[in-house]
């Protein structure tokens, strides 16, 4: 038996070449929605940069989420007392500490799912704000050995609870 190759006809190719070219076309906007999305912390809206201003995150006067400990300068304060560091502490949810701490405590983000009854997809998404609101204050934490540190100066966990 010869197996014989027939072409479409001009007018189906055609079409084809139409959906072809029409699904780039949508997978690149996707794509394009995707990198332009950023997720916004609880409580606020996305600014959208102005023409030369830089993407990111930043400080931002007046900021809710932020808070600084103002203490006496350094002059004023007597010898005998101990000099605490003056850090900006992010304002964490509830909620974050939960995973924040849970996270620390367990072997891997699933744990941390299955342990607080949350989908991965929430932990991420709290891990991810946790984030954000430290690299907002200039204290970026991109690693979870970063974040323990974080934890730690902040007075959320001690080295004794790891």
């Amino acid at each position: 038996m010869t197996a014989i190759a027939h072409q479409a006809p001009q007018h189906l190719r055609s079409v084809s070449a139409r959906r072809d070219a029409e699904a780039i076309a949508r997978r690149k906007e996707a794509l394009a929605r995707l990198a332009a999305r950023r997720m916004p912390l609880p409580g606020h809206q996305i600014q959208t940069p102005r023409a030369g201003q830089p993407l990111g995150l930043g400080h931002r006067p007046g900021h809710p989420h932020l808070h600084r400990t103002v203490g006496a300068p350094v002059a004023d304060i007597p010898e005998a007392v101990e000099v605490s560091i003056d850090r900006a502490k992010p304002n964490l949810t509830s909620r974050e500490v939960e995973v924040l701490r849970t996270w620390m405590l367990v072997d891997s983000k699933p744990a941390v799912a299955q342990e607080l009854y949350i989908s991965l997809g929430t932990v991420n998404t709290h891990l991810t704000r946790i984030r954000a609101k430290y690299a907002e204050i200039g204290r970026p934490a991109p690693t979870k050995a970063s974040l323990v540190a974080r934890a730690i100066q902040d007075g959320i966990m001690t080295l004794d609870e790891l």
